[in-house]
């Protein structure tokens, strides 16, 4: 608890200013409560016992010494000017005056921390997407979106936590124990009938905040559950409309639903428990000191005792409900914070050494690796000259994407060292590298912008003459001046506006315009047809010239002009040559492309 108290501070701090000064107005806040309840028993006092006989001595409450002064000279004041109405309405404004200051402690107070709440909430939030995205491949592969944007939705509860919860942890103590003080003053034997029971009602906070905070861990689950559902039914939307599965879908996310219904009720009747055995608690000891005082003539401190043990209940019952809330705080956010524990196994260098991949050996120097126990590179052995198109070709699984992968570095190899001139990969940094390379993939990955603004990723910043000049080197120019607003036509999420090849085309006018040294095809034309890829491939040969280039070929036909191809098998390279060397040779190349075929099914 002492952590999690902690990291909230941590959260607050860089808001220390207005955090400290929401904590004071909650003490005041809490301070004003009791405050009511004294100008209450002054008024009380003046209004029933005529402010000419009043004395300090005979008030129902016992002032302290340092408020019993001020009383005096109060009640020499009203004796001067007793009977008199203006003095009378003068003695009752002070209620709504007192009340008015009360109300202004506790605006002060909910504004302060709210505004405390909302920037420290907007910080972690923001810290979180930023570790989440610089997090490596292997573990944004194993955990699924819908989780992923579930313990980032999570966040929000610690606006509750912060904006209000905190405005209830500093005001209600101060109330409770001022109460407390107020009620012993008035008569340490009534309030020890009184609050007879009370320790009876920290029994069914103990039990109940247990479940609670297992109910409030399964309420996150199930939403990070709903999410994944929601997330893979809209975007996979086609296949299930095509299969018909919109009611097994359906089905699958009202279970998840009936799972979440469940864990919330238990925490509904978790919370709501406590209340009810609180207020029977305390009715008994109101019942008690009632009938103890059944012939006691003080009516009027009687009542003011019993509206002030009543009226400490109330912040009691407050504090029980922050228990709760503050368990399914703590279930919440500690998912959040176990991400944020989460290491990247892609360690930056403490001192990176500058990279210049122009005119730089990649070198893939006896490189192995695999994903978790399964081996897919064994002991690579690969130089690629600078400006030299090389292709990788093999079966599905032969470890063509995974060579590239480590190029990238999206992985560490797990032996051996991939070199780009004489820099070991891992002494550059990550930005440095992936700078000096531009990627066109199979699956092109656009965002719901404008089409210029897709291009412009390639180069942050470029101008309009140079995204469009790239745009016209990529061959898609042309259609792109057919949409209605040219380049500020917006693509949809993922392109949905545009045709596979068109996609394509924007993914390499987007390449050419970062011009970076090195470029990797990852099977680029392989979901397009035959009048489509060859545009694309106009658009290709374009961007690969002057380029150190790595190509994954799905087809054969597009790669037979390579200075050389590697055939993969199995995680080996196995064969290497040109085009030429490789037909001659009679070896697994020869085969697939004598039988017309291509890699993974399609025909060239």
């Amino acid at each position: 608890m002492i952590e999690f108290w902690l990291r909230l501070w941590n959260l607050s701090r860089p808001y220390k200013g207005r955090f400290f000064l929401g904590l004071l107005f909650g003490v005041l806040n809490g301070l004003a409560d009791t405050l009511v309840l004294l100008t209450l028993v002054f008024v009380f006092g003046v209004v029933f016992t005529g402010s000419k006989d009043l004395n300090v001595n005979q008030l129902p409450v016992k002032l302290p010494d340092w408020l019993s002064g001020p009383f005096f000279h109060a009640q020499q004041w009203l004796a001067s000017h007793a009977g008199s109405n203006a003095t009378l309405l003068f003695v009752v404004t002070l209620v709504p005056l007192v009340m008015l200051i009360r109300g202004i402690c506790s605006y002060l107070t909910s504004y302060l921390m709210g505004w405390v709440a909302l920037r420290a909430l907007c910080d972690l939030r923001a810290r979180l997407f930023e570790h989440l995205l610089n997090l490596p491949f292997s573990f944004l592969n194993r955990t699924s979106t819908g989780e992923l944007m579930s313990r980032v939705g999570d966040v929000g509860v610690l606006q509750n936590m912060i904006g209000v919860a905190m405005v209830t942890i500093i005001k209600e103590p101060i109330s409770i124990l001022t109460k407390v003080i107020l009620l012993l003053r008035t008569s340490p034997l009534w309030t020890a009938i009184a609050l007879v029971g009370l320790p009876i009602c920290v029994i069914p906070v103990v039990v109940y905040s247990r479940k609670i905070r297992r109910a409030g861990a399964g309420i996150q689950t199930e939403v990070a559950n709903l999410n994944t559902t929601m997330h893979e039914a809209f975007t996979g939307n086609r296949i299930v409309k095509s299969y018909n599965l919109e009611n097994t879908i359906v089905a699958r996310f009202k279970a998840n639903q009936a799972k979440f219904i469940s864990h919330y009720m238990r925490v509904i009747r978790s919370t709501e428990s406590p209340g009810p055995i609180i207020e029977v608690t305390g009715s008994i000891g109101v019942a008690l000191l009632l009938f103890y005082l059944a012939r006691d003539k003080t009516a009027v401190a009687s009542f003011l005792f019993i509206a002030s043990l009543v009226a400490m209940y109330s912040p009691i019952k407050s504090l029980v409900r922050l228990q709760s809330e503050l368990q399914r705080t703590r279930a919440a956010t500690g998912r959040v914070f176990e991400l944020l524990a989460t290491k990247s196994t892609l360690l930056e260098p403490p001192q990176p050494v500058p990279l210049h991949a122009a005119g730089s050996v990649i070198h893939f120097d006896n490189v192995s690796f695999g994903y978790e126990e399964k081996t897919v590179l064994r002991q690579i052995q690969l130089r690629v000259e600078p400006g030299q198109m090389v292709a990788l070709v093999g079966r599905s699984g032969s470890g063509k994407t995974s060579l590239t992968n480590l190029l990238l570095r999206f992985y560490d190899p797990t032996a051996g060292a991939i070199r780009i001139g004489e820099v070991d990969l891992r002494q550059a940094s990550l930005r440095d590298l992936r700078s000096q390379m531009a990627v066109v993939t199979q699956e092109i990955i656009l965002f719901d912008d404008t089409i210029a603004n897709n291009i412009a990723v390639g180069r942050p910043g470029a101008s309009r003459e140079e995204i469009e000049k790239a745009a016209r080197q990529a061959f898609a120019h042309e259609f792109i001046l057919e949409k209605p607003r040219g380049y500020d036509s917006v693509v949809g999420e993922k392109g949905t506006n545009l045709s596979v090849g068109q996609r394509q085309r924007l993914a390499i006018a987007r390449a050419i315009l970062r011009n970076a040294p090195i470029l990797v095809l990852d099977e680029a034309t392989s979901a397009l047809d035959n009048e489509a890829e060859k545009i694309v491939q106009k658009a290709l040969d374009e961007l690969m010239k002057g380029r150190t280039t790595i190509c994954i070929a799905h087809r054969l036909s597009t790669i037979q002009h390579f200075e050389r191809i590697v055939v993969m098998d199995a995680g080996q390279i196995v064969e290497m040559g040109t085009h030429a060397e490789l037909l001659a040779k009679g070896g697994i190349y020869q085969k697939l492309y004598t039988l017309g075929s291509t890699l993974d099914g399609a025909i060239p």
